[in-house]
């Protein structure tokens, strides 16, 4: 794949507004050599960094970015910082903007990415969601700092490991019912102590229990779609897509 020159992007099948920029990179159309190949973007992996470089370039040049996106680095926790007027490279696992021009990320590579915005355009974030964040509320920490009524919100949920690929032990299973016993439904046995995790339905389940009512995507799976996507369960060593969210103004 490292002979392609076109980036590939997702564009989210939303109701954004038009001032509203969105997208997620495939692992398509950079230069990063195996087992990065080919867009890796992210440079805590282990790929070269002049490669990393070229991608984003590639990136920012195709899809046409106001500016460089704020990366975080992302530790499974629930901390989310505005885009806006933050130091680079801020220990978070999402960020949001009033501001035009600012462009938020997240990394992913089985986690699930998700893209919110108002019905107004007025402002935006991108969340890291993998089982922990997602468990401890990084969504709903997304969702406050936005500061507008969550029946407001559009939600977009970006490609994650999927409900057939996604095993996790009782000690998952118990801490999602935990917090609220409807997440069982997201959970299918497969062997003693094991289940199928539907991150796609508990992030719903949290969004619901929010107000949100607007939620798209949920259905592309990282760890099946080895030519598309990146995923650390199938892999361990690979690299990571960006999921990106903007308010264009010129």
């Amino acid at each position: 794949m490292s002979d392609q020159t076109v980036v590939g992007w997702m564009v989210p099948d939303w109701p954004a507004p038009a001032a509203v920029r969105a997208g997620v990179t495939t692992r398509q159309g950079g230069v990063s050599q195996p087992p990065y190949a080919s867009l890796n973007l992210a440079g805590y992996v282990g790929d070269l960094p002049e490669a990393v470089a070229e991608n984003r370039r590639r990136l920012s040049q195709q899809q046409q970015l106001p500016g460089e996106p704020l990366w975080l680095q992302q530790v499974h926790g629930t901390v989310v910082v505005d885009a806006a007027s933050t130091a680079a490279l801020p220990v978070a696992d999402a960020s949001f903007t009033r501001l035009p021009n600012t462009v938020c990320a997240v990394m992913t590579a089985d986690c699930l990415p998700l893209l919110l915005c108002d019905r107004q355009g007025s402002v935006v974030a991108a969340t890291h969601a993998g089982w922990r964040g997602l468990l401890d509320g990084v969504i709903e920490a997304t969702v406050l700092s936005m500061g507008v009524a969550a029946a407001e919100l559009l939600v977009w949920l970006g490609p994650a490991i999927g409900p057939t690929a996604f095993e996790v032990g009782d000690e998952v299973r118990d801490a999602f019912i935990a917090h609220h016993a409807d997440a069982r439904l997201a959970f299918k046995p497969v062997a003693d102590g094991h289940w199928l995790a539907d991150i796609y339905q508990l992030a719903r389940q949290r969004l619901a229990a929010l107000g949100v009512v607007a939620i798209y995507g949920g259905g592309e799976c990282t760890y099946s779609d080895a030519e598309r996507f990146y995923s650390y369960r199938r892999d361990a060593v690979t690299g990571r897509m960006a999921s990106l969210i903007w308010i264009a103004k010129n």
